[in-house]
């Protein structure tokens, strides 16, 4: 592969939701003359135009892998030079710190990554609160972005997670959801976009998240 061709790079570390990922950036990239490829090598990270870095599971599970297969150094590398996305566990492992594990974070982003601590709360509906949340919820934009652009505010996507991510400085939150309280939904510096939400389980609005992030120039 040459550092010319238009790819993006899906990590596979270990502990992405890979297939789902990949197959809905392939999705949105058809005829679009962008390449998607599910890479291991860290060389392919370096050689890609643009890199998606999913995560599923468990923090120090994922920082532990990602180490571990090699491919740590070709993603800070990406972060600091060319469009990246973060799904899930792969938004938590860009701030400094998460309290799952005490596991340190890459520190791409200020911030730590905390549990819900919804313990006896009630929904307006009389339920419990359950953690991880699982299903779907309102995104408000709580700030603007490119990767915004077609996807009206307050739209609906997928969640399933115990901890999130509260980044230092209120401008990186770009997008927030109530659950109990609001909380940082998606997160956003420079060239680096990420999602706590899963894009590639939320229908036309995630597509259209990955589409924009096929053509974002930061």
């Amino acid at each position: 592969m040459t550092s010319s061709s238009n790819t993006v790079a899906v990590v596979d570390y270990g502990m992405g939701n890979l297939r789902s990922v990949s197959q809905a950036v392939q999705a949105v990239a058809q005829d679009s003359g962008v390449q998607v490829i599910i890479t291991s090598r860290p060389e392919d990270v370096r050689a890609a135009t643009r890199v998606v870095l999913p995560g599923q599971g468990a923090m120090p599970d994922c920082m532990r892998e990602l180490r571990e297969s090699g491919l740590l150094e070709s993603v800070l590398e990406a972060a600091a030079q060319k469009p990246l996305f973060g799904v899930c566990v792969g938004m938590q492992m860009l701030l400094d710190h998460s309290a799952e594990g005490d596991t340190p974070g890459l520190g791409l982003m200020p911030g730590e990554v905390v549990k819900f601590d919804l313990a006896g709360r009630l929904q307006a509906d009389g339920s419990r609160f359950k953690v991880p949340q699982m299903g779907w919820n309102q995104v408000r934009q709580a700030q603007p972005h490119a990767l915004w652009a077609g996807v009206p505010d307050d739209s609906y996507f997928y969640f399933v997670h115990s901890f999130y991510a509260r980044p230092s400085d209120v401008r990186h939150s770009v997008g927030e959801a109530d659950y109990g309280g609001r909380f940082t939904a998606a997160v956003a510096r420079d060239n680096i976009f990420a999602t706590q939400f899963h894009p590639e389980k939320s229908a036309s609005h995630g597509l259209a998240l990955f589409r924009n992030f096929l053509h974002w120039k930061p």
